[in-house]
């Protein structure tokens, strides 16, 4: 069985406030639904391992999101995720970044991840983020001193939906000007609606909406 790594957050406040944060559930369960959907295995990891942040739990008329939470299976991988320093990265076929607000403050600057990613893709793999999660793409050096967004277009959460959200004041930077700024090309959509770029194997997603179809993608991808 291929298998795919998702990498998420320790960061458990949105930047600097004490507001609970960590990763947004249904951008994680989500994505988990349609790999298990295809038949694709799964590990979750973190930089320190252990216990991993989530916030929307409780979000309503979501039946997908509340059913993948209950799986006792799922709920005793998210109290013990793998950590990054012991995961062996030959041994999966995509790696996958959930958003949330607290990536900006780990991953996104972690070189621990950048280089694990940096060897998966070069060795064929397949990248994959939504919403924030393109932050964790903005660190990745190719082994030719390259960085991996320069040649690439993506897209990620946008402006309009940080003042819509109410976060426009409260994160550390905003990721739409850190991707323009990284990539080749940012593309973004209306706010809310489902927008998926997949440029060669490194795939993006604009926000909640577009975590399944950036998935779709994936499984899409690894079946070529």
């Amino acid at each position: 069985m291929k298998k795919i790594l998702v990498i998420v957050t320790n960061h458990s406040k949105l930047g600097t406030t004490q507001e609970d944060n960590g990763t947004f559930a249904p951008e994680l369960t989500h994505a988990l639904h349609e790999f298990e959907s295809a038949g694709f295995g799964y590990d979750i990891a973190s930089i320190k391992g252990g216990p991993a942040p989530l916030y929307g739990m409780d979000i309503e008329d979501d039946p997908v999101n509340q059913a993948m939470l209950e799986k006792p299976a799922l709920q005793a991988v998210l109290q013990d995720t793998k950590k990054l320093s012991d995961i062996q990265i030959d041994t999966y076929a995509a790696v996958f970044y959930p958003g949330g607000f607290g990536l900006l403050s780990d991953l996104a600057e972690n070189e621990e991840a950048a280089q694990l990613a940096a060897r998966h893709y070069e060795q064929g793999g397949v990248l994959a983020a939504v919403c924030h999660g393109p932050a964790g793409l903005l660190p990745i050096k190719l082994s030719n001193g390259a960085t991996l967004l320069e040649s690439k277009e993506v897209t990620g959460f946008t402006r309009e939906e940080e003042v819509d959200f109410g976060t426009i004041d409260n994160i550390p930077y905003l990721l739409e000007e850190r991707l323009a700024r990284s990539a080749k090309r940012y593309t973004k959509g209306q706010p809310w609606q489902e927008l998926v770029i997949e440029d060669g194997r490194v795939i993006t997603g604009q926000n909640p909406a577009s975590a399944a179809a950036v998935a779709k993608a994936v499984v899409a991808c690894l079946a070529e």
